[in-house]
């Protein structure tokens, strides 16, 4: 089940539950209105379950895949407090934050890597299909080409006899990346260095407190304690780094201290974060406070993913200047070369 799919699913049986109908009733209903496949016969099962006497929780917890921990354990917790309705509906709201977010950090790039892969082409195309043209042409009037000429001719020549090469370099290096990150040394490493890149590591480390923060009140708000929350946070972050610091602030907690204080010695969480955090613990609520903190920054990486895309479109233009600006110049050198022999011939 795809992400939407799941916030879609969520929030309806939270409407049918709200209604007043048997939890199986809703979830047959829920299964009678989709087309046949494999999300139908899921929703089948679970039904299936919970009509032979499984709490949903349990039921849910038998497909991992699509039903995550931080998913099962808030169901559990709705069940416990008699508020399975209200957790539902805010699980929908929360995995449609999330896809809200996906969605726009999605069309943000869909411009840039289009640019540059349209520019590749065209680059690829005048390498090997342009150039040898010109110097077959330099070639016939005899003229010396300028070093930056010869180069340019090399690099041709090199592109179209050896074009398998270039296409298997990226490969290779996706190949070797994938392989190097199944090092948890050099995978720590890779996560530190995102949070360190400029531009992207702060949007990362926006994205990152934002869902953090979101994740964190949604569970507490649905009663699920604050230790287990946060093992559950620490599992479904992605960023081994920032994984590291919520795990150093569970084993805090669980020896009595405040979650303000390991947060702000994490260096992951800046200080408004771990200040508002820390109001929210002594005024007692800290769930309420959570959300807030996730709202603001939901609503700056809305701004900064804006920011930073609408740089980076004059960073493309200036690259693809400088690359087909070199082609022309080289081009252009010897032509020059020629006409200066011929009037010097007339």
């Amino acid at each position: 089940m795809s992400s939407k799919a799941l916030a879609q699913f969520t929030s309806q049986l939270a409407t049918l539950i709200s209604a007043g109908l048997p939890l199986v009733r809703c979830l047959r209903v829920l299964e009678g209105q989709m087309a046949e496949g494999a999300l139908q016969e899921l929703v089948e099962a679970v039904a299936d379950d919970v009509e032979g006497g499984a709490p949903l929780s349990e039921a849910l917890a038998k497909y991992p895949e699509t039903f995550d921990r931080l998913y099962v354990n808030m169901v559990r917790a709705g069940e416990a407090g008699g508020v399975l309705a209200v957790v539902l509906d805010r699980l929908a709201g929360f995995g449609q934050k999330n896809e809200e977010v996906k969605s726009q950090l999605k069309s943000a790039l869909t411009y840039p890597v289009l640019v540059m892969a349209f520019a590749g082409l065209i680059v690829t195309f005048v390498m090997i299909f342009v150039v040898p043209k010109f110097e077959a042409i330099f070639t016939g009037f005899g003229t010396e080409m300028p070093g930056p000429t010869r180069v340019l001719m090399g690099f041709s020549r090199s592109m179209a006899g050896y074009w398998w090469v270039y296409l298997s370099i990226p490969v290779l290096l996706f190949l070797g990346f994938r392989l190097a990150m199944r090092s948890e040394t050099f995978a720590t490493r890779v996560d530190r260095w995102k949070l360190a890149v400029p531009l992207f590591g702060d949007l990362q480390r926006m994205t990152i407190v934002a869902r953090f923060t979101r994740t964190m009140g949604t569970l507490l708000q649905s009663g699920v304690p604050i230790l287990e929350s946060l093992a559950i946070i620490e599992q479904s972050i992605t960023n081994r780094v920032v994984s590291e610091a919520v795990g150093d602030v569970h084993d805090s907690i669980r020896e009595g201290e405040t979650i303000a204080q390991p947060l702000g010695e994490s260096g992951v969480f800046d200080d408004i974060v771990v200040n508002m955090i820390d109001v929210g613990e002594q005024t007692g609520q800290l769930d309420t406070m959570l959300l807030r903190i996730a709202d603001n920054y939901e609503a700056e990486v809305d701004v900064t993913v804006s920011t930073v895309f609408k740089a980076i479109e004059p960073i493309l233009l200036l690259v693809m200047a400088v690359v087909v600006g070199g082609i022309v110049i080289a081009l252009f050198l010897p032509i020059v070369s020629v006409m200066n022999d011929l009037s010097t011939g007339l």
